[in-house]
C-alpha cells in the first residue's frame, strides 16, 4: 500500500463516526442482547462465576470479535465471558449456595474465601517485587529485574474489556487490599532518581490506554527530561488494539496520543507498545489494522505477547497464523507465555510438554522473521523460565530449560534440566533431573 493510499484509508476511517463506548459488567449480564438466545441455565452459571472473577466487556468485542453462531466454542467468547469451568466445582457450588440464600454478607464472605484460594498475587508480586524506600513499600511499583521497573498508574487500573484468564484479575475485583496502584507520578520519578541501573519503564495495569492522553502525558513527560537519561525504553502494556482500537484512530484525543508517542521518540527514547493478543481473529477488523498503522507511523515499535490457553488457542496453526499476520502488519512476535498459577488456571492451563510441542509446531510453519517469539515462558517467582525442549540424556528423558530473565541476573541464559513429567503445568511441579536434590536457583 502506498503512502497516499494509507492517508486516504485513514481519512475514510476517521470520517466514520466512532461508536459509543458501551460496557457491560457483572450486574449487566442480562442486558447483553446476544446472551438472551443462550439457555437460561448457562446464563445463571455465568452470573455465579462473575461473583468471583471480574467481568467487563464492551460492545465492540461483542459485535466485532465474537462469532455468535458458534458461541459456546468461540475462542473470543471464552476469552471475555465467564464459564462454569473457570471455578472449581466445590467453589462453584459454594458461591451458588451462598447466592441463593440472598444474604449479602454470606455471599461476600464466600467470595472472599474463594478468591483467596485462587492465589491472587502469584510469583511474589507483593512479597518480593514491591521495592522499599526507608523501609516503607513504594506502592504502584514493581522492581523484580534490575533493569526494568513496572509502574501501575492509579488511573489506568481498568481495561476496555477483561480477559477471563488474566493473572492480574485481583486488580479488578474492588478489594483495595489486593490492588497495586500508585497514588501519584512523583513516586515513580523519586524511585528512578535513586535507581540509575533502571533502563526500562513498563507502564502497565489494568490498561494504561483507558487513560485520557493528558493523564498519560503527566506520567511520561517527566521521563523525557535529561534528568532521566538513563531511561532508554518506555513500554506500554495494552490490550486496547484488540478491545478498543478506536483509541488510536478516532477517539477524541487519539491525535494527541499519537503526538505524545512522537514526542517520546523525538526525545531519544525507544517506545515499545506491548500488545496483548490471544487469537488471530482479534486482528481482522479494519479499525484494528488502521490503529496499528497509526502507532507504527509515530516511530513506536509494536511487540506482541500472550499466553497459551486451553479453550482459546492450543492449536499450533492458530499461533502460526497469528504470528505471520503480525509480521505482515509490522508487529514483532515477542512472547508465548504459559498460563500463570492464579485465578482460573485449572481451566486454561496446558501441560508444559504440550505447550512446547505447540510452540515448536507453530515455529515450523513460519519464516525466520516470525520466529522472534520466545517461549513457552513461565513468569515464575525466580524469573522467566523458558522451555527449550524435551531431550533424552544418558537414558533419562528431561525437560531442557533456561532463564530468559532472573531475579538474580547471574541465572540468565543458564540452562538446567528437569525430570520429564507429562502432567506438569508449572515450574513448581518439576523436579531436578539426574538425581539432584534442588535446582540451582533454589539453593
Amino acid at each position: 500500500m502506498t503512502v497516499q493510499e494509507i492517508i486516504n484509508t485513514e481519512q475514510i476511517v476517521k470520517e466514520q463516526p466512532t461508536p459509543k463506548f458501551k460496557v457491560y459488567t457483572a450486574r449487566q449480564l442480562d442486558k447483553v442482547e446476544q446472551l438472551k438466545s443462550l439457555p437460561e441455565a448457562l446464563r445463571a452459571e455465568m452470573e455465579v462465576v462473575a461473583e468471583v472473577l471480574p467481568f467487563r466487556v464492551n460492545q465492540y468485542v461483542i459485535d466485532e470479535l465474537i462469532d455468535w453462531n458458534n458461541v459456546v466454542e468461540d475462542p473470543l467468547f471464552q476469552l471475555t465471558f465467564p464459564q462454569r469451568g473457570m471455578l472449581k466445582e466445590e467453589h462453584f457450588k459454594k458461591i451458588k449456595l451462598a447466592k441463593e440464600t440472598g444474604e449479602k454478607e454470606l455471599l461476600k464472605q464466600a467470595v472472599a474465601e474463594v478468591r483467596e484460594a485462587l492465589n491472587p498475587h502469584p510469583a511474589g508480586q507483593l512479597e518480593q517485587n514491591i521495592p522499599r524506600v526507608n523501609g516503607e513499600p513504594v506502592q504502584g511499583i514493581q522492581h523484580k529485574y534490575s533493569e526494568t521497573v513496572l509502574f501501575f498508574p492509579s488511573s489506568g487500573q481498568v481495561c476496555h474489556s477483561y480477559c477471563t484468564f488474566c493473572f492480574r484479575w485481583a486488580q479488578f475485583v474492588g478489594d483495595s487490599s489486593l490492588k497495586m496502584a500508585a497514588k501519584e507520578s512523583g513516586q515513580l520519578q523519586d524511585y528512578l532518581r535513586e535507581h540509575r541501573e533502571v533502563t526500562d519503564v513498563l507502564i502497565t495495569g489494568g490498561d494504561p490506554m483507558v487513560m485520557k492522553t493528558k493523564n498519560l502525558r503527566a506520567y511520561l513527560e517527566p521521563l523525557l527530561s535529561p534528568e532521566f537519561d538513563h531511561i532508554r525504553t518506555i513500554r506500554i502494556g495494552s490490550k486496547a488494539l484488540s478491545f478498543w482500537p478506536y483509541r488510536f484512530v478516532s477517539d477524541a484525543d487519539a491525535d494527541d496520543l499519537m503526538a505524545l508517542f512522537e514526542e517520546v521518540i523525538a526525545a531519544g527514547k525507544t517506545l515499545a507498545f506491548m500488545a496483548h493478543y490471544n487469537h488471530w481473529r482479534e486482528m481482522e477488523t479494519d479499525i484494528h489494522r488502521q490503529a496499528v498503522k497509526r502507532i507504527r507511523a509515530t516511530g513506536a515499535q509494536i511487540r506482541s505477547q500472550g499466553p497459551l490457553l486451553n479453550h482459546i488457542n492450543t492449536s499450533a496453526d492458530d499461533w502460526a497464523k497469528m504470528w505471520q499476520t503480525q509480521v505482515e502488519m509490522g508487529i514483532q512476535p515477542y512472547y508465548m507465555f504459559v498460563e500463570r498459577d492464579t485465578g482460573a488456571q485449572h481451566y486454561f492451563e496446558v501441560p508444559l510438554a504440550q505447550a512446547w510441542a505447540t510452540y515448536r509446531n507453530a515455529m515450523k510453519q513460519v519464516s525466520g522473521i516470525a520466529r522472534t517469539a520466545r517461549g513457552p515462558s513461565m513468569s515464575a517467582t525466580p524469573g522467566k523460565v523458558e522451555i527449550q525442549g524435551v531431550a533424552e540424556i544418558n537414558g533419562e528423558k528431561v525437560f531442557v530449560l533456561r532463564f530468559i530473565q532472573g531475579r538474580n541476573p547471574d541465572w540468565v541464559q543458564r540452562p538446567f534440566f528437569a525430570q520429564y513429567d507429562e502432567n506438569a503445568t508449572w515450574l513448581n511441579h518439576l523436579k531436578p533431573a539426574f538425581g539432584e536434590e534442588k535446582f540451582f536457583f533454589e539453593e
